[in-house]
């Protein structure tokens, strides 16, 4: 059963930086990512296995006065903060106490996260200004689906007025029926919602941008506004 974790004074931080986002709608302003160390999913074309935690677990604990002093440092010319991960949910106690202190210092705020943690949302959604969501489809994560736990997720998001988009990672073994059934549960939420089929980097030599392709026009039939979009700072080599 997924649960979040229990109130906390520090944070499992992995790393504190400055780059450029390389995903999704906001794909090359500047942002300070703030990554949090753990996650309660194992996808199979993760990026980031190091935050996962089940090999090596390096992370820093961190209070909030030493994580704010940290985003405010390397904020200068910055879009926005990003709080990613890992999922950074599973620490949504001290993301809720973070978010007043972005606030003042009149930072705004983009959640990157898994979409499935819809209880954990309900404590930082009103602090936060974009989230940018994954649909973690079964046939590309290897993973169990959570197509339910992604349904609750958009109605808040979308409940509190917050800018937010769709990704969804194509891999080799991406089956036509999660496209489709991921496009609806969007549409449900808003049919001119943003949903952007992302192919798999390790995937790339497989076909997998055709297949996105191939994907995007049958979403067309359903969701307008979809976008075939690569991550971007893997090509630049950058973090």
């Amino acid at each position: 059963m997924l649960q979040c974790a229990l109130p906390m004074k520090t944070a499992q931080i992995s790393e504190i930086f400055q780059s450029i986002q390389g995903e999704g709608k906001y794909v090359g302003v500047r942002q300070v990512f703030v990554r949090f160390f753990g996650c309660h999913m194992h996808c199979s074309w993760c990026d980031t296995p190091e935050s996962i935690g089940d090999t090596t677990r390096n992370y820093q604990e961190m209070t909030l006065a030493e994580v704010f002093a940290k985003i405010k440092e390397l904020s200068v010319d910055c879009h926005s903060i990003s709080l990613t991960g890992g999922e950074p949910l599973l620490q949504a106690d001290f993301i809720a106490n973070l978010l007043p202190l972005l606030k003042k210092a009149k930072l705004s705020v983009y959640l990157e996260t898994s979409g499935v943690l819809h209880k954990a949302l309900n404590q930082v959604i009103k602090g936060v200004d974009i989230v940018a969501m994954d649909i973690k489809m079964p046939s590309s994560t290897g993973e169990r689906s959570f197509w339910k736990e992604h349904e609750q997720f958009l109605n808040i998001a979308r409940k509190n007025k917050k800018d937010i988009f769709v990704k969804a990672v194509v891999g080799s073994k991406t089956s036509k029926a999660d496209i489709v059934r991921t496009a609806k549960i969007v549409h449900a939420s808003d049919p001119n919602m943003l949903f952007i089929l992302q192919p798999n980097t390790f995937d790339l030599s497989r076909g997998v941008v055709q297949k996105c392709e191939d994907f995007q026009r049958l979403c067309f039939k359903i969701l307008p506004n979809t976008r075939v979009m690569p991550q971007m700072h893997k090509f630049m080599k950058i973090r």
